[in-house]
């Protein structure tokens, strides 16, 4: 069997170099694959190996006092989830990009988390809240909570061009929600620092909230960042699709790239709109035409 772990941890690290080559070693021994960013700032990693190799590794990383506290998402893995190990020191562990004097630090700035139970109550209860999510468009598209505002990230650090879009919220309670919680850190604090009064963010992400109570106001799937595209817990026949394929309409939460080498755009497409020829799943006519120009000349 196989599991697949994801977590993060904003903790300073003060030799990042050191720190990538210590993971790298470890990851390497167990087997594990996937992909790892450390950062002066901290740790981000998600990867995937045996059951055994992954319950070992969660092991060794809790015996260290740095990595203490540490939020751990465990889900079933397939065995070819990465196709490699990637160990990288890269200056943010998620990109933001405010530059030194807009930078957040989440051990320092950051929301209020909110535990997937408390979610669950203020849906219960009725209270009056925002859920803002700070995925990239694309990911949105396979499933979100109902209710949703978003504030039209195409990547992450579109964050500080759309901060004007939430403005209407800043005396409202806002929830920041993400696949794992490591964006919202970031995000609830540049809120709170822009002047967001009431900022929470999820704890331990959409993932934590679809584990605990699956079908339940998250509606459809999960997008991921590995071979299985998008992940839900519910069972198959409560399972909603609110997926649209991009070019009919049909229900559907298949994952396409353009393979338009200058878009590459991620979208969803059924089966039938895609076509049985790989080479030729393309996002629209002129993405064909340019592909299908390409191949005539090869």
């Amino acid at each position: 069997m196989h599991s697949i772990v994801l977590f993060y941890k904003y903790v300073p690290i003060e030799n990042p170099q050191l720190e990538m080559a210590r993971q790298r070693a470890a990851l390497e021994i167990l087997g594990i694959k996937g992909r790892f960013i450390i950062a002066e700032e901290g740790i981000n990693g998600t990867g995937e190996g045996t059951t055994e190799a992954i319950q070992k590794y969660v092991e060794w990383m809790k015996s260290q006092r740095m990595y203490k506290h540490v939020h751990w998402k465990l889900s079933p893995g397939t065995g070819d989830c990465f196709p490699k190990l990637s160990v990288k020191v890269r200056k943010e562990i998620v990109s933001l990009h405010l530059g030194e004097e807009g930078d957040v630090n989440p051990n320092v700035l950051t929301g209020t988390h909110l535990p997937p139970h408390e979610l669950d109550k203020w849906y219960k209860e009725g209270k009056d809240f925002y859920i803002v999510d700070m995925r990239n468009d694309y990911e949105l598209e396979s499933g979100k909570f109902d209710g949703t505002i978003f504030p039209g990230l195409k990547n992450f650090r579109d964050l500080r061009e759309k901060i004007d879009e939430l403005a209407d919220l800043k005396d409202k309670t806002v929830l920041t929600v993400c696949t794992g919680g490591v964006r919202c850190e970031k995000a609830s604090g540049f809120l709170k620092k822009e002047g967001f009064k009431d900022v929470y963010q999820l704890d331990g992400g959409i993932v934590s909230y679809m584990a605990q109570f699956p079908g339940q106001n998250f509606k459809g799937s999960l997008y991921v960042f590995d071979k299985r595209k998008t992940m839900h817990f519910d069972s198959p026949e409560n399972h909603t699709v609110i997926g649209k394929c991009y070019h009919c309409g049909t229900s559907s939460e298949i994952y396409r790239d353009c393979v338009n080498t200058s878009c590459h755009r991620h979208y969803i497409a059924c089966d039938e709109c895609s076509g049985a020829d790989e080479n030729l799943i393309c996002c629209s006519r002129e993405c064909r035409n340019a592909v299908e120009q390409k191949l005539a000349k090869a």
